[in-house]
């Protein structure tokens, strides 16, 4: 079917692409699409015949994700790992410990309802309270009033969030599995050597 275009050439829809072809064009574009192009199943764009493999196993072929094994188009595994893998690496807005995403929510939990001083009242507030009491007892204070004595000492350098943002900051900081193996490494040198430095206390004072 010829539609007048804005200008002054008339042009047809391609029923086999869906594009608006010049009319004069169409006999030889028509022949051309038949021919030589074919629509992906699967994301609908126009592809060469010649490439119609290579388009499904460069852009749609499931592949595992290496964090969690789940099949993913190959397309969408950047977007799945950096997102949405339960086994990324977040870190924890109360106490910036890193850990797999699919823990974060019980680890939350735990990490918001421990209690800190908040300076100006001289009260114990939950994390996961401390800006609902900070908006409600301390609004429009300034020069540290309002923050907990953790905050107040630049330990950590920003509040906790809301009980209704229980996703930490803008979105879990992510951590490679690298850096999150080495910090649990550290932890451990560290525990080793506390318990054999208290041991060879306990024995001097044994003798």
């Amino acid at each position: 079917m010829a539609v007048p275009s804005s200008g002054t050439t008339t042009t047809t829809l391609c029923n086999h692409c869906e594009r608006d072809v010049p009319t004069p064009n169409f006999d030889l574009h028509h022949a051309h699409c038949i021919r030589n192009l074919e629509r992906c199943t699967v994301c609908g764009d126009m592809i060469p015949k010649t490439r119609a493999k290579e388009h499904y196993q460069d852009t749609h072929t499931p592949v595992a994700c290496s964090q969690c094994g789940e099949s993913i188009e190959r397309e969408l595994l950047v977007v799945h790992e950096r997102d949405k893998c339960i086994q990324r690496i977040v870190v924890c807005g109360y106490c910036d410990f890193p850990l797999p995403a699919v823990e974060l929510d019980t680890h939350l939990d735990m990490c918001g309802n421990r209690t800190e001083l908040c300076n100006p009242c001289g009260k114990y507030v939950r994390l996961c309270e401390k800006l609902a009491h900070d908006l409600q007892f301390h609004e429009g204070n300034s020069d540290g009033i309002g923050l907990s004595s953790r905050d107040h000492n630049g330990e950590n350098g920003h509040s906790s969030p809301e009980p209704s943002q229980r996703v930490p900051r803008e979105r879990p900081r992510e951590v490679s599995h690298h850096k999150y193996l080495l910090t649990l490494a550290i932890t451990g040198i560290a525990i080793i050597i506390g318990s054999f430095v208290l041991q060879r206390r306990n024995t001097n004072q044994q003798q």
